[in-house]
């Protein structure tokens, strides 16, 4: 079979390709093609192995700079690499004469325009720029050399690697990794960072937040008023001290908070990680025998003066030689394993990783091994089992048939010698944290690594593209180079690599992104290639953003009407006193001081005892016993879990526990569930137990076996017969590995699979009787559960993996007939093809039948996951015909998947025989059906959006109840143009009461061309299920649901793919998942289990909201009340801008006097827990805004402004227009008649309540003989201070109190109705 090309993309003129220099070296060939080889062979090298006619390469930067060569200018900058050297002369010679006015863009040098620059079809001979070669020289000087910039194909495009653009398959936008060696280009540090602010930016982002609320900016505006004597009113600390204290807390709240998130980060950070570190060989007191010198080694050494040719080819022979006669002497480094935490590591460090280790970093995979294998090879160097140079990907497959046989010096230790065992080179990792996916992912070690010694991972070099945020997609290469010097400076001699297979291409399959998880038991050791922000998972999540509440905007909304309101009271007072009349003071002035009198109208305090209030409902939240281990992670959005509208969440991991159990087998007559599978191991004992002797196996077409006793009927024999064959597939047709590890002293089976289904089938067979004993790449043994004999032994002939266009597995064997270990020829033995799938495309694979719709539709009501199970004999002659046409589309360079397709198709995907279908069941996360169901009576509409499958999403929405039973499931799916896409709106539209089921492709095309029309039909659905979404499309779902709807949007999720969606919600709640803490660490508010959501959302989200929206209203009436008293003295003193309250009354009022009361207001509650679970249409009414609207707004004010008036009016009618009478009375009725009003307000009691109440009025009456600068003590005693403040305070109070009642009564609110039922 041929080598596979290396991954070398379409090369633009001007790209360099892995080369030492930024410019692209030329080969004298192509410059002048007629030419070179007489001029190679005379001018230059002039020895005796001129016969491979090898043309030197000549870096472009030498002809770039012949000038600056021949004025004499040779000693500085980058001629000077060869100046020093003999016989340099003739080299520049060479250049001057082939160069001689010729430039890059004109291609070639007296050749035919039409002679290609770089050809890229054939494999030609090309030879190192002579810098490059210096270089080498220079390194071995040191253990190793850091490139200077100029010298790195890497250094030029650094800047793009923090950028991700399209154009990543250009080669010059590529990476070029040493292994285990420091990088010469600086990359950024592997640092997982959800903070919102660093040490520079915390000041002026809180800052800004701070004072873009309209009243922060006023009440800065009049503090700042103060400074100017004419203005001043009172102390200047009354203005200040209340900015400042409400900034501090605010501020300190939120330094708390992502202070908070930095630890932990860094405790991801510092999660420790094994690192390979490469040493010298030749040290650490090891003895090692130094090599044998090769022919270019000695050259170097002996000569360094004279220019001749290091022949490449020779020194891998002879290093062949070596290895082969005597074993190598010398490995190329001294392993040692050290411990990194994870926010050291660095690009070109080898990590050890073991199962159940998140991976760190975006790596590539090297070597797959059991931990024993590596462990032996990392401590005994020097016992390294001998291994040739030359590594070829596909020599395990070339030397099957005879793995010892020679093959001269081409000999290689693949399959020979690594055993059928973990060290295949196979690995399986978790992606759910990534991408969603359920389904186990196997991951390949490049086979040009997988054979290669550990200590000689410093020869390996890998390309790959620039940092992208497509998890999907890798293109990159390995190199294994002569020595980690060429390796790390960055040489390609790409004729040696492509002539013997020193290259080979990287994929997909070939990587492990960061927060993925090792699933294998085997170790895995990989290369960094992207740290920190340029890793997949890192670029697909955006920048976490400080949230704000909805009711924060309400009230920045109406302090902007209460500043109007300030502001027209002020010049209307003015005014009323009349422009030009104003005595000792300019009219502008006096508007300015009544403004600052009257500032308590927009009241400062309403942050501060806001923002206490957080903190309140964030205690409760974590300390609820109900939802315990709940972390509030940004408590400035309590109050927005009471208006959620639109609830979008995650399927794997948050609605389903991403564990499967087979429920039900069809096998085309009877079905089987539950208590009726003892049946089928009934079958399975008589169909698999009674062979002839020890040695004889079980095949499909064996006889002897099909019967369930003598006197079976032959209905009932028949059906045992169809059990039996449908079990048997289901045991062979699959891609799962048996693996076993020791626990407690006993050896446990377990298994690896990309696929939980598949992984439940396997079990289900297991629990029927029928094992999966052994699995390798080529072989499979099932044994009896029951005598634990070895009952079917096949050959594994072809695997067609399962896909997502696909939608099904098929798996060609060869059956034995009787026990063998050794290999089975290729004559003899059954040859069966098997193969499983969707119904949706195995419906027209198998034969006709009459029976599949139904009972794949039946299985699909019960939101079983379906699967069709069909088999073909196949003839030696049928199955290498196949073979023949498969492996020749195999090879075909365009268009190779779909030629391998059409041979399948063609020649096994047509009337298979129908054996049964399966039913897998998906299980849910606890009591997630009544959580949706509850959500959903609570107004809220609930989207699914998934990484997974359509047919997956499709029976989590049916199982989960998210789609009701009987509701119409409307599919859009691989939409790939737009022609008949307003179609499926049309429909959508008349339609409403439907389900939407869309995938990612459909998604991308209507949010490019149809964003508006499509999010206004979907948004009016009661369910949307989205799968096959990127991390990218969640979070773009989410923002385009907040900018159409203008609704308060709640995303919910449990990876690392659900961090975007998270952060773009207003708010985010994560679930901590089995692995991952990356989703909770992302979100506002972390919970354990979905079912939780339902009361962090219908209990704490309610109560915050109707508290926060209680305290707000009678902090606004508490600052208003008193404006108005001031007004009404203002009048009074013939509307001179003096103040009533000064000093500690102000400061007092609001704090000590009425703080308290007010701030227990957030222990209120007006229904308790079980009434607001039963009756969730309660929380549908926050929706609409109403318990804090201007409607409700309005009616304080007008509150504010009778009890105000009467208090004020009232007072100075009763004692004295100016005076401290008149203030002991005003102020006393005042603070009275606010502690009342909570006492009013109160639904629930609570005992802290009434301290609060009880406490304050004792202070305030404790206070009065100390207040003697406001007050008249001596009246103060008397009697007729009493009966003004009880007669002033009943005036005040009754009116408003008897409304209410009334209001009550006449139309109640929605929670006293359910309270009287």
């Amino acid at each position: 079979m041929p080598q596979p090309t290396s991954y070398r993309p379409t090369e633009p003129p001007d790209s360099p390709v892995n080369e030492s220099d930024s410019d692209v070296d030329l080969d004298l060939e192509e410059l002048d093609p007629t030419a070179s080889s007489h001029v190679q062979a005379s001018r230059l090298l002039g020895h005796s192995q001129i016969s491979e006619q090898r043309a030197p390469r000549i870096a472009l930067r030498n002809i770039r700079m012949g000038g600056l060569r021949r004025s004499g200018n040779r000693g500085r900058g980058f001629g000077g690499l060869s100046h020093s050297r003999d016989g340099s002369s003739d080299a520049v010679g060479l250049l001057e004469d082939d160069a001689q006015g010729q430039r890059y863009s004109d291609g070639s040098a007296r050749a035919d325009d039409d002679a290609p620059l770089l050809d890229e079809h054939r494999s030609r001979p090309q030879r190192r720029s002579f810098a490059s070669d210096r270089l080498q020289n220079l390194a071995h000087i040191g253990s190793s050399l850091r490139l200077p910039s100029f010298m790195s194909s890497t250094t030029p495009n650094r800047q793009d690697d923090d950028a991700v653009v399209d154009n990543k398959d250009d080669p010059s936008t590529s990476r070029i990794i040493a292994v285990g060696l420091p990088q010469p280009t600086r990359y950024p540090p592997n640092l997982v960072s959800n903070a919102k602010y660093t040490a520079f930016s915390f000041l002026p982002i809180t800052l800004y937040n701070e004072f873009s609320f309209f009243f922060n900016m006023y009440f800065l505006l009049v503090a700042l008023s103060q400074a100017i004597p004419a203005l001043r009113i009172g102390y200047l600390s009354t203005y200040i001290a209340p900015l400042a204290f409400v900034l501090v807390i605010t501020m300190g709240k939120e330094a708390y908070d992502d202070i908070e998130r930095r630890r932990r980060d860094n405790e991801a950070n510092s999660e420790e990680y094994v690192v390979l570190h490469f040493g010298e060989p030749g040290y650490h007191g090891t003895a090692l025998r130094p090599p044998k010198s090769l022919n270019s080694k000695s050259l170097r050494k002996a000569e360094r003066q004279s220019f001749a040719q290091r022949d490449r080819l020779s020194d891998i022979q002879e290093e062949e030689e070596q290895a082969e006669g005597q074993g190598r002497g010398q490995p190329s480094s001294l392993v040692q394993e050290i411990s990194k935490k994870s926010r050291d590591l660095k690009v070109g460090d080898v990590l050890k990783l073991s199962k159940g280790q998140r991976v760190p970093a975006d790596v590539v995979i090297l070597k797959c091994s059991t931990p024993e294998g590596v462990q032996a090879q990392i401590q005994n160097p020097e016992n390294t089992e001998s291994e040739a140079l030359l590594v070829s990907p596909l020599e395990d497959v070339a030397d099957q048939s005879d793995p010892s046989s020679g093959k001269g010096k081409n000999a290689e230790p693949s399959s020979s010698h690594t055993s059928e065992d973990a060290s295949s080179g196979e690995t399986f990792i978790r992606t759910d944290q990534l991408d969603g996916e359920t389904d186990w992912k196997l991951r390949l070690a490049s086979a040009l690594t997988q054979t290669l010694p550990v200590e000689e991972f410093v020869r390996i070099r890998v390309t790959g593209g620039k940092p992208d945020k497509k998890v999907n997609e890798f293109v990159g290469k390995v190199e294994l180079m002569a020595s980690k010097y060429d390796a790390l400076n960055g040489q390609s001699d790409e004729s040696i690599i492509n002539n013997t297979g020193h290259s080979a291409p990287l994929s997909i399959d070939n990587t492990a992104w960061a927060n993925t998880i090792i699933a294998s038991q085997a170790t895995t050791v990989a290369v960094i290639v992207y740290t920190g922000p340029q890793t997949r998972s890192a670029l697909s999540t955006s920048i976490s953003r400080s949230k704000t509440g909805l009711l924060e905007y309400e009230i920045n909304s109406l302090t902007k009407i209460l500043c109007a309101l300030t502001l027209a009271l002020s010049v209307v007072l003015v005014a009323l006193e009349g422009f030009g009349n104003t005595e000792g003071n300019i009219w502008y002035v006096k508007i300015m001081r009544f403004l600052v009198l009257f500032s308590t109208i927009v009241p400062i305090s309403l942050r501060v005892n806001l923002d206490l209030g957080k903190s309140v409902y964030s205690w409760f939240i974590q300390r609820d016993p109900g939802i315990p281990g709940a972390v509030v992670r940004t408590s400035t959005i309590p109050e927005d879990l009471g208006r959620i509208e639109y609830l979008l969440s995650d399927k794997t991991g948050t609605l389903t526990q991403n564990e499967m159990e087979m429920k039900k087998i069809h096998v085309g007559t009877v079905s089987y569930a539950n208590e009726a599978m003892d049946e089928v191991v009934g079958y399975i004992r008589h169909g698999f137990v009674g062979t002839l002797n020890d040695k004889t196996l079980v095949t499909p077409s064996s006889s002897y076996n099909t019967t369930a006793g003598v006197t079976a009927t032959r209905t009932r024999r028949e059906i045992g017969s169809r059990v039996r064959d449908v079990v048997l597939a289901l045991a062979l047709c699959h891609n799962v590995t048996p693996t076993t590890e020791e626990e407690n002293g006993r050896t446990v089976t377990s298994y690896q699979a990309s696929s939980p289904d598949e992984i439940a089938i396997v079990r289900w067979t297991e629990s029927v009787g029928l094992r999966l004993a052994y699995r390798d790449r080529k072989r499979m043994v099932l044994e009896s559960t029951e005598t634990g004999k070895v009952v079917v032994q096949v050959q594994i002939l072809d695997i067609f993996p399962f896909t997502s266009d696909g939608k099904r597995m098929g798996i060609i064997v060869q059956f034995h007939e009787r026990l063998k270990t050794t290999p089975l020829g290729s004559d003899g033995g059954e040859i069966w093809f098997y193969q499983k799938g969707a119904d949706t495309v195995m419906g027209s694979i198998v034969a006709a039948n009459d029976w599949l719709d139904e009972e794949t539709a039946n299985m699909a009501r019960e939101g079983l996951r379906t699967l069709v199970v069909g088999r073909r004999r196949l003839s030696h002659e049928q199955y290498q015909d196949f073979s023949t046409n498969y492996q020749e589309a195999s090879l075909a360079i365009n268009g190779r998947d779909a030629g391998m397709q059409r041979v399948v198709a063609e020649f096994l995907e047509h009337d298979l025989e129908l054996l049964g279908v399966t039913g897998v069941e998906d299980k849910l996360q606890r009591d997630v059906k009544p959580s949706l169901e509850l959500l959903r009576n609570a107004g809220i509409k609930i989207w699914m959006l998934t990484g997974d499958k359509v047919e997956t999403a499709r029976c989590v929405a049916v199982s989960s109840k998210l789609v009701a039973r009987g509701q119409y499931i409307y599919t859009v799916a691989k939409l790939k143009h737009k022609d008949n896409a307003q179609d499926h709106l049309d429909f959508l539209r008349s339609k409403t009461d439907s389900c939407l089921l869309i995938d990612g492709e459909s998604l991308m095309l209507y949010l490019t061309h149809f964003r508006v029309d499509f999010i206004s039909v979907a948004v009016r659905l009661p369910t949307v299920v989205a799968c096959r979404c990127s991390p990218t499309q969640k979070a773009d779902i989410a923002k385009l649901i907040k900018e159409f709807t203008k609704k308060r949007v709640c995303c919910i999720g449990d990876g690392g793919n659900d961090v975007s969606m998270i952060q773009a919600a207003d708010v985010g709640v994560g679930i901590v998942g089995k692995e991952g803490r990356q989703a909770s660490l992302a979100a506002d508010f972390s919970i354990e289990q979905f079912c939780h959501l339902t009361k962090l959302l219908v209990w704490h989200g309610r109560n915050s909201y109707k508290r926060s929206a209680k305290l707000a209203q009678f902090v606004i009436h508490r600052g208003l009340i008193i404006a108005v008293c001031q007004t009404m003295y203002s009048i009074a003193i013939k509307f001179e801008p003096e103040g009533l309250y000064k000093d500690w009354l102000l400061v007092g009022y609001a704090t000590i006097y009425t703080a308290a009361p007010v701030l227990s207001l957030v222990l209120d509650k007006d229904v308790d827990e079980n009434l607001a679970n039963l009756y969730p249409e309660l929380y549908k009414e926050l929706t609409s805004g109403r318990s804090l609207s201007y409607r409700t707004f309005f009616v304080w004010v007008f509150v504010s402004i009778y009890q105000g008036g009467m208090i004020q009016g009232l007072s100075q009618v009763l004692t004295e227009v100016d005076g401290p009478k008149m203030v002991a009375v005003s102020y006393t009725v005042l603070v009275l008649n606010e502690l009342l009003m909570v006492a009013i307000e109160i639904t629930t009691w609570h005992p802290v309540m009434i301290m609060c109440i009880v406490g304050t009025f004792l202070v305030y009456i404790g206070s009065m003989p100390f207040l003697g600068r406001y007050f008249d003590l001596d009246f103060l005693l008397s009697w007729g201070f009493l009966w003004r403040v009880l007669a002033i305070g009943s005036i005040s109070l009754v009116p408003p109190y008897a409304g209410k009642l009334i209001r009550r009564t006449m139309k109640p609110p929605s929670y006293r109705k359910v309270q009287g039922i």
